[in-house]
């Protein structure tokens, strides 16, 4: 058995989950979000707890098991948490300014700001000229719109300047100074 996906997963007060026809729906404070369940996993809602069960050891059924199990266990935390994943922007004269909860202007050097408008179930907080924080109910629409945000400007490699996530090491590289330091040709 998989060790993920024969955990039960609690359903915390406050959140209505409806399973039927092979689709979960949770609703909570935050929001609704539903999915498509797989067609041979077996959900059920037992004692306050949602448990996800496989027919049998195929190997399809091993990798949806826990996968699912996941899943339904980041839709309950969405819709009573939600998530977020903070951007930093580095470089002089790089900034982001907030347009409004769903867009975001940046400045990254390019010859025209560039404008950033969220998707459904997404907002924008500006943290002064530097952060930008994505917010949203859905793990995976927060992560693919920070990604999208990073890849406006990425950060190079030689100075460090561009967006990064929160916490991340950009590993800098030694330039044509460096080299010819150290005596090479």
């Amino acid at each position: 058995m998989s060790r993920v996906g024969r955990k039960p997963i609690p359903v915390p007060a406050g959140v209505d989950v409806k399973i039927a026809d092979r689709e979960i729906t949770v609703k909570g404070p935050k929001g609704t979000l539903s999915h498509q369940l797989p067609p041979d996993l077996i959900v059920t809602r037992e004692d306050g707890q949602i448990v996800v069960s496989r027919p049998d050891d195929e190997k399809i059924h091993r990798c949806l098991h826990g996968l699912t199990r996941t899943l339904i266990a980041n839709m309950i935390e969405g819709v009573t948490q939600g998530y977020t994943k903070t951007l930093e922007i580095q470089g002089v004269g790089y900034r982001a300014t907030k347009a409004s909860d769903t867009r975001v202007t940046l400045t990254l050097g390019f010859a025209h700001p560039v404008e950033v408008i969220a998707r459904p179930g997404i907002t924008f907080d500006v943290e002064g000229t530097n952060r930008v924080i994505v917010k949203g109910i859905d793990k995976q629409l927060v992560g693919q719109t920070a990604a999208e945000i990073r890849a406006v400007r990425k950060p190079e490699p030689y100075k460090g300047k561009g967006i990064r996530y929160l916490g991340e090491e950009v590993r800098l590289k030694a330039g044509k100074t460096a080299k010819a330091a150290k005596g090479g040709k």
